[in-house]
């Protein structure tokens, strides 16, 4: 099964396995080949299978070799093994497979780098996220390595590793914490640092055993699973919410569209890109008008937006100068591109959707309607969620049970005023 095969932004982090590569190379190459920043250091959280380790333990050596030759260590991990959490155990790594697996994949891709190798027993995934966090700058990259289920047979796999997959990809640490898997404690640390880091994820291939050996009977899961940063920093961020604030006041004060000058923008904010802008009053909303595709650059998609939001959402009256300054927040999202999302039942649809992360189109009948990630909060359950879009959509609730109904997905990258002490 693959999901996804571009990344939109720079990889940060990947889930990869580390069973003997005739068995999962495939899925762990598909993770490696994503790889697409510059990398000065790359931090491996592998499980212990054979020592019965508490905590984490890095080895103070000088270098790790494999076949392609020798790997150097960093020099932070002196100050790493300064942290509590974190020890140097030599009896952990004497016999574990499950960093080293990763090497040669990334000697391949990578060349030149420094290696921070951590195998990871038992321990709190919080302190353990705390304890390595200051050390992840932009050329850092994290590489956790771990199979999925284990010995169930291949039907009962994919349901368990698909429920797993999802907690993953949604950042749901409350459902993770029920997964199988052989790199728990490491997933978990690497799932907490990039909620810190508001990395999203996608699924980029999973498959198990017994779609390599053919024997179906009891089979192992693997999946990759790249981390990524959209790129939007967080002087953009600061920039598009001004703009979007700006352009509102000087639109109703006297129809005057603010000009920028694009020789002083970023890259990112020339970008053609879909995007939102949202507007609450009072908690409520107050205007939300969107492009779902990409049409314009995405500093044009924010002034037009925020414009749009104010005076032509049809579900309010237009927004007034002195209601404005009365007190307006404004929200913006910025959006990958929509894709088809294949599902061939209701059941296997609401088993699909991701809660909390997907965007949603839908389309039936000639009529089409979409809701941002962030409805969810209003709208938690699956079957609500898609009753209320068809609704919305102008068809009846139950659409997305009939035949000849469409469902594309998106992912919103999203930031508001109260973020950045605006208003």
């Amino acid at each position: 099964m693959v999901k996804k095969q571009e990344i939109n932004g720079e990889v940060k982090a990947l889930i990869v396995p580390h069973a003997g590569y005739v068995y999962s190379g495939q899925v762990a190459a598909t993770g490696f080949k994503h790889l697409n920043g510059k990398y000065d250091t790359v931090i491996v959280l592998a499980p212990s299978h054979r020592y019965p380790l508490k905590g984490a333990s890095l080895l103070d050596v000088t270098h790790f070799e494999t076949p392609l030759g020798e790997v150097k260590l960093s020099e932070k991990r002196k100050d790493i093994l300064k942290e509590n959490i974190i020890e140097s155990i030599p009896e952990a790594h004497a016999q574990e497979h499950s960093l080293e697996i990763e090497l040669p994949f990334l000697q391949k891709m990578l060349g030149d780098f420094e290696l921070i190798p951590i195998v990871v027993g038992e321990v709190n995934p919080e302190l353990l996220a705390n304890s390595l966090i200051d050390y992840i700058d932009d050329k850092t990259l994290i590489v956790v390595s771990s199979d999925l289920s284990h010995y169930h047979t291949y039907d009962e796999a994919v349901a368990l590793d698909v429920s797993c997959l999802n907690a993953i990809n949604a950042l749901d640490i409350t459902e993770a914490v029920n997964c199988e898997m052989c790199g728990y404690y490491p997933v978990l640390t690497l799932m907490l640092i990039a909620n810190k880091k508001n990395w999203k994820n996608e699924v980029l291939m999973y498959k198990n055993s017994g779609d390599v050996t053919g024997d179906k009977s009891s089979v192992v899961g693997y999946s990759s699973i790249a981390f990524y940063d959209e790129g939007i920093s967080s002087e953009d961020k600061e920039f598009l919410l001004k703009l979007a604030r700006s352009t509102i006041e000087n639109y109703l004060k006297d129809k005057k569209v603010p000009q920028v000058d694009e020789t002083k923008l970023s890259n990112e904010l020339l970008k053609v890109k879909g995007c939102f802008v949202t507007l609450e009053k009072n908690n409520q909303l107050r205007g939300c008008i969107g492009h779902i595709m990409p049409q314009e650059k995405l500093y044009k998609c924010v002034i037009d937006n925020a414009i749009s939001a104010a005076v032509n959402d049809y579900r309010f009256y237009p927004l007034t100068y002195d209601e404005f300054k009365d007190g307006v927040n404004i929200e913006i999202s910025v959006l990958s591109v929509p894709e088809p999302l294949d599902f061939n039942s209701p059941e296997d649809l609401l088993n699909k959707l991701v809660p909390y992360k997907d965007g949603v189109v839908l389309q039936y009948s000639g009529r089409g309607a979409t809701y941002l990630p962030s409805v969810w909060n209003q709208l938690p359950e699956k079957e609500g969620f898609l009753s209320s879009l068809c609704q919305k959509s102008g068809n009846n609730q139950d659409c997305w049970k009939k035949d000849g109904l469409k469902i594309d997905i998106y992912h919103t990258l999203e930031f508001a005023e109260e973020e950045f002490g605006l208003h």
